[in-house]
């Protein structure tokens, strides 16, 4: 690929980006689309949108931008939970981090590949992109020490900003722990694999257990069920009942005035939907009774402790001698609960995650073939050797650039719409118990399947084309790597491009809930809903940033054209994400930061990764002194990873018997103690509460109150 074909290429993704961002500046100001672009606000601030007809509405702003620059981290903190700060870090240190690797790689680095070999140059828009890469110096060159010297830059640079980036997190989460409300969560533990008895009932089991181990500390317990399609139709009954209050108190604009209804897919006006006007709360009690005739008890119960530190301690020790009886561990938070896996069995685990491994391995391999196709099509001219057929492709020099430099990205980019959704299928049947932990594991998946598929295979196909026999020798891999990365490092451009500029813009459009929200409005004929609003889409959003950031590390010195496309992508996402978290994501749930040691990590194995493919670089290049200088390197951020590991993992993972000591005391000083016990009682409902007259009054007051708020954008 040429400079030409990179700029059709860029050209088209900053059209999209440009119309994408002036369609968002107007369709945010018209009063229809307010629960799309401003639906945490409408849910959490209880307001609702109120604007008159202005020529305004009607003509692109940045005003967005400047709010979102605005806002502080401790706004955002209030606002999004330590998640949304964790998640914002993650930008905030690849700004950084690229911003010192574009001064050296652009400045110093890029000059030296472009003159690296004795040839005339000609037009730079006519210049093939291998001449800006590593590939470009000849071997023996003296000019590797740049190389080596911009290695040694970007990973001191890196693992320092690391290391502030993961103290500071550390001491947020520690003040997220001290700082916030009494958690239910600190005080209960969960119970799996109870042993059952014939001559007890499961209750008495677990209390007499627990009276007799643990008597000092044991308060109470709640009994885990499963109560399958009961529970669902409790559920959907309670939003139906919500539903059929706010259409009440909004479409008969509270008086109830009779009215004729028009059926949202036909256009019929019919007077046959009456509303009831009867009293839901009259029947929750018999539902409720009725409900204890339908549980099934599981072998798992939330236990509560009067204290902290005895619910950390008891969520520790084993409880007894057999360590696949009694299996405790911290109960995640009331709102956080996974109820359906809860009554999946102790010993069904280990079962369901060697089966989502070995799925998702597959899912893996089955996807290198539309990635080999689509990296095929970065070697027209080699796919139309083995493929007659392709000749028809008309010979023009706009048609070619934009088969071999746009269209990868897009294939590759819709064929990765379908994973998320299997790795969060693959992710509940794992079994964990907490919304949080469903979201961290899919996650996980999500990386290592888009490392692997999009940088590893891709790397490796766009070569196989040629050299079949690359997988053959794994011994050769990293030599390959070093050979097929800068071959490879258009293909990158073109994809941070493309899944990058183009799908953050697609995010501030919202593209799906607009399509979504105007459906519902003008086919299905159906009124806004404020409980509507999605949670944030970590699980998404967390692989795809550090995507990047491991394409950056990897082809920083040997294709440093890359790094201002990354940071124009960085510096627009952090923007973007900030106005998300700020007007449209809720937060339902609270992880503590629990995804940044997965950045962390990720991050390392990103800088190995660089150097790993730099030393079979040197190798190649005959340059055995930058060779050595590069083992010590490695040696050194190894050291550095397990340095961290051990300094700041186990504040993720583990709680301090000293703060939760000093909590319960202060909590005891100052008589919270007793309400404290009284909330854990009701603090873990596996059934939707029965809805209060109370309730009624909030919906009347949120949509046809006189005093309202109204969202300012």
């Amino acid at each position: 690929m040429n400079i030409s074909a990179l700029l059709t290429s860029a050209g088209i993704n900053i059209g999209f980006c440009a119309l994408f961002l002036s369609l968002y500046s107007i369709l945010r100001k018209q009063p229809s689309n307010v629960y799309v672009y401003f639906g945490r606000r409408l849910e959490k601030e209880n307001s609702r949108y109120e604007d008159p007809f202005t020529l305004e509405r009607f003509v692109p702003s940045a005003s967005w931008i400047m709010k979102a620059w605005e806002v502080t981290e401790d706004e955002i903190l209030t606002i999004g939970g330590l998640d949304a700060v964790v998640f914002l870090r993650i930008f905030v240190f690849s700004i950084r981090i690229f911003s010192i690797t574009a001064v050296v790689c652009v400045f110093g680095v890029l000059p030296v590949n472009y003159f690296g070999q004795e040839m005339q140059h000609g037009r730079i828009s006519s210049e093939s992109l291998d001449v800006f890469t590593i590939a470009n110096v000849k071997e023996g060159s003296k000019w590797l020490w740049v190389h080596c010297t911009a290695l040694y830059i970007i990973t001191c640079s890196a693992c320092s900003l690391l290391y502030s980036e993961y103290k500071n997190i550390s001491q947020m989460k520690l003040a997220h722990v001290t700082g916030s409300p009494p958690n239910p969560s600190h005080f209960t533990i969960l119970v799996r694999a109870i042993p059952k008895s014939t001559e007890e009932s499961l209750t008495d089991i677990i209390r007499n257990f627990f009276t007799n181990y643990h008597g000092s500390s044991y308060l109470s317990h709640q009994i885990i069920s499963r109560i399958g399609r009961f529970q669902k139709f409790m559920s959907n009954a309670k939003k139906v009942y919500k539903k059929f209050v706010r259409i009440r108190v909004t479409a008969l604009d509270n008086k109830c005035r009779p009215s004729l209804y028009r059926c949202g897919l036909c256009g019929v006006v019919s007077n046959s939907f009456q509303f009831y006007h009867g009293d839901y709360n009259g029947k929750s009690t018999d539902l409720q009774h009725s409900d204890t005739r339908k549980r099934k008890e599981c072998s798992a119960a939330f236990v509560f402790f009067k204290t902290r530190y005895a619910a950390v301690v008891a969520s520790k020790v084993l409880q007894t001698s057999n360590p696949m009886q009694w299996v405790t561990g911290i109960a995640p938070e009331p709102c956080d609960v996974y109820w359906p896996n809860l009554w999946i069995p102790f010993r069904q685990l280990w079962i369901r995650r060697l089966a989502t491994l070995l799925a998702t391995i597959v899912f893996m391999f089955l996807f290198l073939i539309p990635v080999t196709f689509v990296q095929g099509l970065t070697q027209l001219d080699q796919l139309q050797q083995k493929f007659p057929f392709l000749n028809r492709i008309p010979n023009k020099a706009f048609v070619i650039q934009f088969v071999s430099g746009y269209l990868p990205s897009v294939i590759l980019q819709v064929f990765l719409y379908s994973v998320p959704p299997m790795m969060m299928m693959f992710s509940t049947v794992e079994g964990p118990i907490s919304r949080s932990g469903r979201k961290r594991s899919a996650c996980c998946k999500i990386l290592y399947f888009t490392i692997w598929n999009v940088f590893f295979v891709n790397v490796l196909s766009g070569s196989v084309i040629s050299q079949l026999h690359i997988f053959s020798r794994p011994k050769d891999i990293p030599a390959h790597l070093a050979k097929a990365v800068p071959r490879q490092a258009t293909f990158f451009i073109t994809y941070v491009l493309t899944l990058g500029w183009a799908s953050l813009s697609s995010e501030v459009l919202q593209t799906f809930s607009l399509s979504y929200n105007w459906m519902r409005k003008y086919i299905f004929r159906l009124k806004d809903d404020p409980n509507a609003v999605p949670s944030f889409p970590y699980h998404t959003e967390v692989p795809k940033v550090l995507l990047f950031g491991l394409i950056g590390f990897t082809c920083s010195i040997l294709a440093p054209l890359i790094v201002p496309f990354l940071l124009v992508y960085f510096f627009l996402g952090y923007l973007v994400y900030r106005n998300q978290i700020l007007n449209v994501y809720s937060s339902y749930y609270e992880s503590g930061g629990r995804m940044w040691p997965i950045v962390h990590n990720t991050t390392v194995f990103s800088l190995l990764l660089m150097q790993i493919i730099a030393l079979g670089v040197f190798g190649t290049k005959d340059a055995p002194v930058a060779s050595g200088f590069t083992i010590p390197l490695l040696i050194f951020t190894l050291l550095f990873s397990e340095y961290c590991r051990h300094h700041f993992n186990p504040i993720f993972k583990n709680f301090s018997a000293q703060d939760f000591i000093e909590m319960d005391r202060e909590d005891e000083q100052t008589g919270r103690m007793k309400d404290i016990h009284m909330q854990l009682l009701t603090a873990y409902c596996q059934l939707p509460p029965p809805t209060s007259n109370a309730e009624e009054t909030y919906y009347d007051d949120s949509v046809i109150g006189d005093a309202h708020n109204q969202v300012t954008i």
